[in-house]
């Protein structure tokens, strides 16, 4: 269960972090209404794994989903640069997480 806490973690970060954008700086209240809710649950959430998962392999997990899910939205919503460099990068992080993911099995 920890790791499905985990995951869902890790997609509310991608959530809010890309919600920033929306915000215009938090004065517009809809969009920052869902970034402190997404942040509040993605925090919650990764709190809980971490009772369970070593909480350096938590937080790496949740950090590394959420930077390659942020960066991968980005370029698709806001246009930003998907030069085959970026991309090779964030493939290296979507990697380190699976490679955590592995070595985490055991929990503790």
């Amino acid at each position: 269960m920890a790791w499905t806490f985990l995951l869902i973690a890790a997609l509310l970060e991608v959530g809010w972090a890309s919600g920033l954008k929306y915000t215009e700086g938090f004065t517009k209240p809809v969009p920052t209404v869902f970034v402190v809710i997404a942040l509040t649950a993605s925090m919650i959430l990764l709190a809980i794994a971490a009772r369970t998962l070593p909480i350096g392999t938590a937080y790496a997990v949740w950090t590394g989903i959420g930077t390659a899910g942020t960066a991968l939205l980005g370029m698709w919503l806001f246009g930003e640069s998907a030069s085959p460099v970026r991309l090779l990068c964030i493939g290296l992080i979507i990697a380190g997480v699976f490679g955590l993911k592995l070595a985490g099995e055991g929990g503790h």
